[in-house]
């Protein structure tokens, strides 16, 4: 199926989508961090009849208008885009379903949040903690301190940032975003085929770099690690002093969730390799001061704990893992995502 891009200024800003020549049920796909909305062309052209597929760029990634993100919002600033698109786009009333990989399923929990009444449901891919990422220590996301170290835009290696910025396309450090991508996103030895790997390594590339964006500014703290959340930019903005989507238990009405995770995910894991805490707990980053204080975060328990929460209250929602899968299903076990999807379109739909 042949994908068209189209570019649609809406009251917030101008954004970039891509979306196949369906029309129909509007299924919106959300992309995640270090990534755009190309990450879904596979599954845009895969799309049963009757499916209309759009996935945009984020503010502050791909080809959407570059402007700040204000990490005190949250993700509402994604959300608030990602709302007034879908107002502009004249889709709303159609009760768009939502799919948002990693990041881009919180924005999709954020807008359930904000906006549930014109929500027909959500799926989420691989997707982050609703209690942000970093520094947080049980299921009700706690923060460690209080001052919220271990999260913001400090996280980021200033390497693969200094890398990503100068569009480095190698795979000769464990920093490149080649290696990372190869590494992180996909349970290794998947890789996609050379030429989609480049393709995709250049939608990473797209990534728009600064202290206003990706991955915000870098602020100092005095607990462990030293390194606190910010005001501005996109890790800023996951950091759980601004980021908590736990109010998504109680929304009203409650569209059906289909959450599906890959079992060996290395980014949104209980274990996470770029969590602060765990990786203390490994003893790569000094001075951890041990459980107690600073454990690793819960990410997959926080979500399930609050889907639970959700079902309590008369939701519904199921949970399905994706066996020798990393944090990129829709990637990596494209046929099993698909058919997971559109069982959940006939079914809830």
């Amino acid at each position: 199926m042949k994908l068209q891009t189209d570019t649609v200024t809406t009251p917030r800003l101008t954004m970039s989508l891509c979306q196949n020549s369906e029309q129909g049920r509007p299924v919106v796909f959300v992309h995640g961090n270090v990534s755009n909305g190309r990450f879904f062309d596979q599954l845009l052209r895969a799309l049963p009849a009757g499916i209309r597929g759009i996935a945009p760029d984020l503010r502050g990634f791909g080809q959407t208008e570059k402007k700040p993100i204000d990490a005190t919002r949250g993700l509402r600033d994604f959300s608030d885009d990602l709302y007034s698109l879908l107002s502009t786009l004249g889709i709303l009333e159609q009760l768009p379903v939502l799919v948002g990989w990693s990041v881009g399923g919180g924005v999709a929990m954020q807008v359930a949040i904000d906006h549930p009444e014109v929500v027909g449901g959500l799926v989420l891919l691989a997707p982050m903690s609703p209690f942000g990422f970093g520094g947080t220590k049980d299921l009700d996301g706690t923060a460690c301190s209080a001052d919220f170290a271990g999260s913001g835009g400090g996280t980021a290696n200033p390497d693969f940032v200094a890398r990503l910025a100068a569009g480095d396309r190698t795979s000769d450090s464990p920093t490149s975003p080649r290696t990372i991508m190869n590494q992180y996103y996909f349970k290794p030895p998947f890789r996609l085929a050379a030429e989609e790997e480049d393709v995709a390594l250049s939608h990473m590339l797209s990534t728009q770099v600064g202290p206003d964006l990706y991955p915000g500014g870098v602020e100092t703290v005095g607990s462990w690690p030293g390194i606190g959340p910010g005001t501005r930019g996109m890790n800023n903005a996951l950091s759980p002093k601004y980021c908590n989507l736990g109010a998504f238990s109680s929304i009203r009405p409650q569209p059906s969730v289909l959450w599906i995770r890959g079992a060996d995910d290395q980014i949104v894991s209980d274990t996470s390799l770029f969590d602060l805490g765990y990786l203390g707990q490994l003893g790569a980053v000094p001075g951890w001061p041990g459980n107690d204080v600073f454990p690793p975060q819960p990410m997959v328990g926080q979500l399930r704990s609050v889907l639970s929460r959700y079902a309590e209250a008369g939701g519904r929602y199921e949970e399905v893992v994706l066996a020798s899968c990393g944090h990129s299903p829709h990637l990596e076990q494209e046929a099993q995502v698909l058919a997971l999807l559109q069982g959940f379109l006939e079914a809830h739909v």
